[in-house]
């Protein structure tokens, strides 16, 4: 009997396992593609944004796609809801590490480390963040000059809509304090597709302005392009450095120099505020 009861453990903490596994390998396959090789940002480039969803199988919502991101948010556009519920952060210090993935410069945690947000009693927990130059979204048509995405999903890869993205938009102004202790990181990893460990970062010292967003449902900016992405955009534009913005550009491989997908068209989603 003890010999069938142990049996019986041992092949449930193997199938607990496999779930596992299988978790984090659907997780990663439905983020952003880490190989910078497999497509670039260039105007006219066989890997360019026009191409994207003509390289691989499983890309196709990137030239498909009823809901991509980024978009441009009017004021036209824009409905105003008083009643929307914030943004609830709950983050928290955690070990990270900073990763240059040769499109972008990445800041990553384990997942459920850094604590999570809560949109519409949905938690979601914050995976990574990374930088973009220009910006990709953009306000009444003005493009600025960097944009952050907080990367966050549901603990469940499998649910649908289960990533939501929060993004911050910054112009050229006062140096950003939370980049700036990064830089000496970063700047050792030029053109190197390399990762350094960051030891405890604090997210909630990345300052995203006030409590007014622009929300939509949109996509990832990379391929796959996958849909169904809760996107929060603050409204506030908060300042970032000439130097910051140009060692994010020099780092990165020469093509990522502009890491910025171009506009998508907004069909008929609704943009709240």
């Amino acid at each position: 009997m003890k010999k069938h009861h142990s049996s019986t453990i041992f092949m449930l903490a193997g199938y607990l396992l496999l779930l596992l596994l299988l978790w984090h390998s659907s997780s990663v396959q439905a983020q952003e593609v880490e190989d910078e090789r497999e497509f670039d940002y260039g105007e006219g480039s066989e890997k360019g944004p026009q191409k994207w969803g003509d390289l691989k199988k499983g890309w196709e919502a990137c030239k498909n796609g009823e809901m991509q991101s980024p978009i441009d948010m009017s004021n036209q556009r824009v409905k105003k809801i008083q009643k929307l519920k914030e943004i609830n952060r709950e983050y928290k210090p955690a070990n990270a590490t900073v990763k240059n993935r040769g499109h972008d410069i990445s800041l990553q945690w384990e997942l459920g480390e850094a604590g999570s947000i809560k949109i519409n009693g949905s938690e979601y927990f914050l995976q990574q963040g990374h930088w973009h130059s220009p910006s990709e979204h953009s306000i009444n048509g003005r493009r600025y000059d960097m944009e952050l995405h907080l990367v966050h999903v549901l603990p469940d890869p499998t649910v649908k809509n289960h990533i939501a993205v929060i993004g911050v938009l910054y112009k050229i102004g006062q140096p950003e304090p939370f980049l700036s202790k990064l830089m000496k990181n970063i700047s050792s990893m030029t053109d190197k597709k390399e990762y350094r460990n960051m030891g405890v970062i604090d997210p909630r010292e990345i300052k995203l302005g006030g409590k007014r967003y622009y929300r939509y449902m949109g996509s990832l900016t990379v391929p796959p392009c996958t849909e169904g992405v809760s996107w929060a955009i603050s409204k506030k534009v908060r300042t970032v450095s000439r130097d910051q913005v140009k060692l994010l550009r020099e780092v990165v491989h020469d093509y990522a120099e502009r890491n910025a997908r171009p506009l998508q068209p907004i069909n008929s989603r609704e943009i709240h505020l």
